[in-house]
Order: C-alpha cells, then structure tokens, then sequence
C-alpha cells in the first residue's frame, strides 16, 4: 500500500470519527415489554436534538436516545419498574407522569399512566432533572397515549 493510500485512508477513519460513524454510543440492553418496537421505533425517531441543553449522541443500533457527557438515557418500552405502587407519588411535567426513583448516580424517571412506559435517567451532573423532563414531554405525549392521568 503507498504512503498516499495509507493518508488517504486515514484521513477518511478519522472524518467518520469525527462525524460520529463509528457506531455511536452503546446502550446497555434492557427488557422491553412486548408490542413496543413500533411506536418506540417512531418515538425515538422524533426526540429532540437537545435535552436539558446537551447535544444528541449517536446511539449505536437506535435502542435508545442520549444526550451529553455524562449521558442522559432514554428508552422506550421498558418493563413497569418494580417500585412503582398504587401509592407511588406521580410527578406531572408538561402533561406526563412520572415516578421518580433516586440512583447511585442521579435520577431514574419512568412514565406512569401512559400505554407503555417510557425512562429517562439523569446523571447528577445536571443541575435540574425537570429541565430532561420537559424536554422529552413532547415526544412522550405524541407517541404514548395517556390512559390515566397522574394524580
């Protein structure tokens, strides 16, 4: 190979790097709820460009939508979370409920009261979960209908 092909080449691994066609940000996998992949395929379709002021990442094989450093995560068709009770505390943001679990490292938020449930985790590193909240609001109300409303 002559030096010029091996620059050539070079220079275009380093273009798509740079492009983010390297494969994008892994998401580990999670459950989903089975009927999902449809509307969650639509809905991750349409999330915003930012959320909470942070860039959208490529996510590798479009399980999820991200945002920032460290990454806000959102996906879609996730299991009822096992902390969620008839008791449980609904917060409502711009028209969506949301249950509200502390982590080890921020924030796990999942919609309650909608078709299928949708989650958003929020680094500590944010000064304001609510602002990924209402970032997302939209694009939850758009794609999973409410059935109940947070109360």
């Amino acid at each position: 190979m002559s030096r010029r092909h091996v620059l050539t080449v070079a220079s275009l691994l380093l273009a798509l790097s740079a492009a983010g066609c390297g494969g994008g940000f892994d998401v580990d996998e999670y459950p989903t709820a089975r009927g999902t992949e449809l509307d969650c395929r639509a809905l991750l379709a349409d999330t915003p460009r930012r959320v909470a002021g942070q860039d959208a990442l490529e996510v590798a094989d479009r399980v999820a939508a991200a945002w920032g450093d460290p990454p806000i995560v959102l996906r879609c068709g996730v299991e009822e979370p096992a902390a969620l009770k008839p008791t449980s505390q609904c917060f409502d943001v711009n028209g969506v409920g949301w249950l509200a679990e502390t982590t080890a490292d921020g924030y796990l938020f999942t919609t309650i009261g909608r078709s299928f449930h949708v989650s958003l985790e929020v680094p500590k590193a944010y000064d304001t979960a609510a602002d990924a909240l209402a970032d997302v609001a939209g694009t939850v109300k758009k794609h999973d209908p409410e059935e109940k409303p947070c109360v």
